[in-house]
């Protein structure tokens, strides 16, 4: 049967926004202006009745396998950047939480769609649940950090339902189980604890990892992540005391992928390869250039990375949905933790809610057709049966 021929529409949304100093680069974001780009993938005879809005805190995600696929199914689906598209240094949730309002509300309004889903692919989970808690439910009227964003005197609209696909609770929560417990100086990563270096040819266990030993690795993991959200509320405590034109600091936190259940396949149990993740060989991800908050500034570690003040909690926020939702777990995910998505669906307060889970999905569907049309078939007949 032949494939429907797929338009894509460029989208650009504006929008005015005051701001302390640039946060990012080049002329779209330093002239008083937030712009927002990104894909409508539709067919010709989609209608206005339903869109999906796929947005990711720094990804861009029309070149994954769904929205194609999910377009040829009769849904369009309107894949938008944020502000801090292909680059999370400086990202801050909430203001993250202003663009995808943005995006709804153009939905809405400009693209003349009656309905609009929130699809929540990995890091898109969390994103969407916390938008849609703050549309239902506003409560935050600054950052982690102080600044003024204030989401409960934005207007957010609420989207009229939520799926959340391959998702994780937080970018904090993946830190955490992820961040290299064996650093002991953050300005010298070679100064290590031989006891955690998870790596090391000398570490004294192998997997299957000893219970007592995964205790103790994830109590360091913790420990150095609330002593590098230490450093940076104490740098910025000096940067405020100084009272200077000097307002933010970037820093480098290496060795940010050696969470063990990559290594062992008894921790959280599912299909994935065990010596492998999404992003190819964990140890050289560990300390490669695209590392799980590689660059940041203090704002946005507390924003985005800080297990303690990150509100964008999918598993907090998901307390607050009513809208219809559904959690999709890829049975082989290579990135997300198994238990992840179940938490969110347990957390979520509405009272039409479903799980359902794509036997032997990898994170990306990548090579995998067959279990990609699976994921569609379960997206379109749960929107069928609710109307949409």
């Amino acid at each position: 049967m032949p494939q429907p021929v797929l338009s894509h529409q460029w989208v650009h949304i504006q929008y005015q926004e005051n701001s302390a100093f640039t946060e990012t680069y080049g002329f779209s974001g330093s002239q008083g202006a937030v712009n927002l780009e990104g894909l409508l993938i539709s067919t010709p005879a989609s209608s206005r009745d339903v869109v999906f809005l796929m947005m990711h805190p720094s990804s861009t995600l029309q070149l994954l396998p769904l929205p194609p696929a999910l377009a040829a199914a009769g849904y369009p689906v309107l894949c938008m950047g944020t502000r801090y598209a292909k680059n999370d240094t400086a990202l801050i949730m909430e203001k993250v939480a202003l663009d995808v309002g943005a995006c709804v509300r153009h939905a809405r309004e400009v693209l003349g769609f009656a309905r609009v889903v929130l699809m929540g692919w990995s890091g898109g989970g969390s994103l969407a649940l916390f938008y849609q808690s703050q549309a239902e439910r506003p409560s935050i009227h600054c950052t982690p950090a102080g600044d003024v964003v204030d989401l409960s005197a934005a207007r957010l609209l609420p989207a009229d339902a939520v799926v959340l696909e391959a998702a994780h609770r937080s970018r904090a929560h993946c830190l955490r189980d992820w961040i290299d417990p064996s650093v002991l100086d953050e300005d010298n990563p070679d100064r290590r604890n031989p006891e955690f270096d998870l790596y090391a040819p000398g570490l004294p266990v192998r997997p299957p990892y000893p219970a007592d030993w995964l205790v103790a690795y994830r109590a360091a993991q913790l420990a150095r992540m609330r002593r590098i959200t230490a450093r940076v509320h104490d740098t910025l405590d000096t940067l405020r005391r100084r009272g200077g034109a000097e307002l933010e600091r970037g820093f480098v936190t290496h060795r940010t992928l050696a969470d063990p259940r990559f290594l062992d396949g008894t921790i959280d149990p599912n299909g994935r390869v065990i010596g492998r993740c999404y992003l190819g060989v964990p140890e050289t991800v560990n300390s490669g250039p695209v590392g799980m908050a590689r660059f940041s500034t203090l704002r946005s570690w507390l924003s985005q990375w800080s297990i303690d003040d990150s509100r964008a909690n999918g598993e907090a926020c998901a307390r607050d949905i009513s809208v219809p939702l559904l959690a999709i777990e890829h049975g082989a995910d290579d990135a997300v933790p198994q238990p992840d998505i179940g938490l969110m669906f347990d957390a979520c307060a509405s009272n039409d809610k479903l799980m359902q889970v794509v036997a032997g999905a990898n994170h990306y569907f990548q090579g995998q057709p067959g279990p990609l049309q699976e994921s569609v078939a379960m997206i379109t007949a749960w929107l069928r049966q609710r109307g949409f």
